[in-house]
């Protein structure tokens, strides 16, 4: 039996849910995904999934088999690489997850440099707010927002920046300029899913809280940020989501002096010994793209 192919076949089986949906992905035929499990099970003498007719899951042996084999794939790949290309050009397909807001604002719009850049990479991109599980399902790579506690994890800052409170000039020309954050009490400020308690910096630092009314709540980070361009009302978020609106001019920063460090936006992956090539190039292209502008 060639290990190689079925740990490969088994991995895909994991992250795809499904015998079809991996043959699919391998270009197989799912009666030969089939027989390569049932081989890679024989031989291993442990049962890798627990099967019905509706779901088809991994046995705890098989969870702890499938984590072993994302660290030993990815090690093989950037080893033939590296010796197909003498360790200079990166290339594999990294499994990643991103924030909803980020992906669409920071990292698609930055996809055709990357491609040009490491044309031998290919993304398999998921999008989520939620903290996914990145041993549990497989994942190399995510960027999170908010501080990082899960200790299996290695973390790489990629920014901080500014909790900014943001307004369309045409909003501003028609209702003023708040200029401290009580201010804000007469406006219509629009709430996100955090909630309508906005933090600011007061006297020596110290961080006080206002409680902000509008006529919308609206829990997309994509929609609240069209809201604001729109010119709909006051929205206060994160530097990044914002940025390329600031820079246009199609939204503008208000009480600056009152502003409070924004959450960090980190990229996270497994623990390795020998980070793969096209892991490292994927990692230095989102701190240049997120620390730009």
């Amino acid at each position: 039996m060639d290990k190689f192919m079925a740990l490969r076949v088994f991995a895909r089986v994991v992250e795809h849910g499904g015998f079809t949906a991996a043959a699919n992905r391998l270009g197989q035929s799912p009666s030969a995904v089939t027989k390569t499990i049932a081989r890679l099970e024989d031989e291993l003498e442990a049962q890798l999934f627990n099967r019905s007719t509706r779901r088809l899951r991994t046995t705890d042996f098989g969870q702890e088999f499938y984590e072993r084999c994302v660290h030993i794939l990815a090690d093989l790949e950037d080893a033939e690489a590296a010796i197909k290309r003498g360790s200079v050009v990166p290339r594999g397909c990294i499994r990643a997850v991103f924030p909803l807001s980020f992906g669409r604002v920071t990292l698609a719009p930055e996809l055709p440099a990357f491609f040009e850049r490491y044309p031998e990479i290919s993304l398999d991109l998921h999008f989520s707010d939620s903290a996914v599980d990145l041993i549990a399902h497989g994942f190399e790579l995510a960027v999170r927002t908010g501080n990082i506690t899960d200790s299996r994890l290695t973390t790489r800052l990629l920014t901080r920046g500014p909790q900014v409170t943001v307004a369309a000039p045409r909003y501003l020309e028609r209702r003023g300029e708040p200029k401290t954050p009580r201010d804000l009490l007469k406006h219509n400020c629009l709430i996100s899913r955090f909630g309508p308690e906005w933090s600011f910096k007061g006297k020596g630092g110290r961080p006080f809280g206002v409680r902000v009314r509008g006529n919308a709540a609206i829990n997309s980070g994509d929609a609240l940020r069209e809201a604001v361009v729109a010119g709909t009302g006051i929205a206060q978020g994160t530097w990044w989501l914002y940025r390329k609106d600031l820079e246009r001019g199609d939204v503008r920063a208000i009480l600056r002096d009152y502003e409070l460090e924004g959450a960090p936006v980190s990229v996270l992956y497994p623990p390795q010994r020998h980070l793969p090539m096209k892991l490292r190039a994927l990692i230095d292209f989102l701190v240049q793209i997120t620390r730009s502008g």
